[in-house]
């Protein structure tokens, strides 16, 4: 790789960039931050909607997203493309993971619409049991999940019009079941969030993922392949990794995506992203180092 040229990196957010409680480490901060100063194009690519892109990822500083898993493209202030569930879809997951206890939220770009019993059963992974044991209840009023107080919660009407995915929790429903139940209708794949549990999801628009979207948004920016890092984690990521020039597995990835990456680095604890930017020249210039 030609450490001289401009690169163009595109960086999963959960597992990569923020770890489960929301925190982005300051190693990932700093290392986003000069290399963006030295002219390197960052892009956030995840399967994230826009509403989950809190204030304290944007203000490290991007240069565009890809989210929903490639279903939304946006570039400064101009949105390239954005695609949205067919309602008729929407209303079936909706009434199916009703019928069935299944705990989800919708996500669009003005919200995240969470299911009438998610909030209860996402304290009780994060925190603990808020009811029952002060410990966790004071974890939840002391350090409140940006996550859970991002949702919105109460809509009696879950049908939208706006939805870009959706993601359920493990529930008694078998994985491979919500996946019959939705074939040819939506794109299946586990979730990358591991507190959700193993059997947890996201219900993706079919033909979508975030190596089309990189390759629509380097046509776009008359920008080539060959100057192209992605950085990830998750199997959601698999394609953005064999697409760009350099594929990068966070040291925490899944065995998968480890498996297919030109490269791993260390855990997203363990400065993986800053170390990863390191070796590929992307902070040289600016001298940029950790503190002891």
């Amino acid at each position: 790789m030609d450490t001289n040229a401009k690169q163009i990196i595109f960086i999963d957010i959960d597992g990569t960039l923020v770890d489960d409680y929301g925190h982005v480490p300051e190693s990932a901060q700093l290392a986003c931050r000069q290399a963006r100063a030295n002219g390197h194009l960052l892009f956030l690519c995840t399967g994230r909607s826009k509403a989950e892109i809190y204030d304290s990822i944007w203000e490290i500083g991007f240069d565009g997203l890809i989210g929903a898993g490639g279903g939304y493209v946006e570039i400064g202030n101009e949105v390239l493309y954005h695609k949205k569930v067919q309602s008729q879809d929407v209303r079936h997951m909706v009434d199916f993971f009703n019928e069935h206890g299944v705990h989800f939220y919708l996500e669009s770009n003005s919200a995240l619409y969470a299911s009438s019993m998610l909030r209860p059963q996402l304290e009780r992974l994060i925190y603990g049991d808020v009811l029952n044991d002060e410990q966790a209840r004071a974890r939840m009023e002391q350090s409140p999940h940006p996550f859970i107080e991002g949702l919105t919660y109460g809509e009696t009407d879950l049908y939208k019009d706006d939805v870009n995915k959706v993601c359920f929790l493990e529930s008694s429903l078998p994985f491979a079941m919500i996946q019959q139940e939705f074939e040819g209708k939506f794109e299946v794949i586990q979730c990358t969030v591991p507190i959700f549990g193993k059997d947890s999801g996201e219900l993706m628009i079919p033909g979508i993922h975030k190596a089309i979207a990189i390759a629509d948004l380097l046509e776009h920016l008359g920008e080539s392949q060959a100057h192209t890092i992605a950085i990830g984690d998750g199997m959601n990521d698999a394609e953005m990794l064999e697409y760009c020039n350099v594929g990068i597995a966070m040291g925490n990835a899944k065995p998968g995506l480890i498996a297919i990456a030109d490269e791993v680095t260390d855990t997203l604890e363990q400065d993986g992203l800053y170390k990863s930017f390191l070796k590929h020249g992307l902070l040289a210039e600016t001298s940029a180092s950790l503190s002891s």
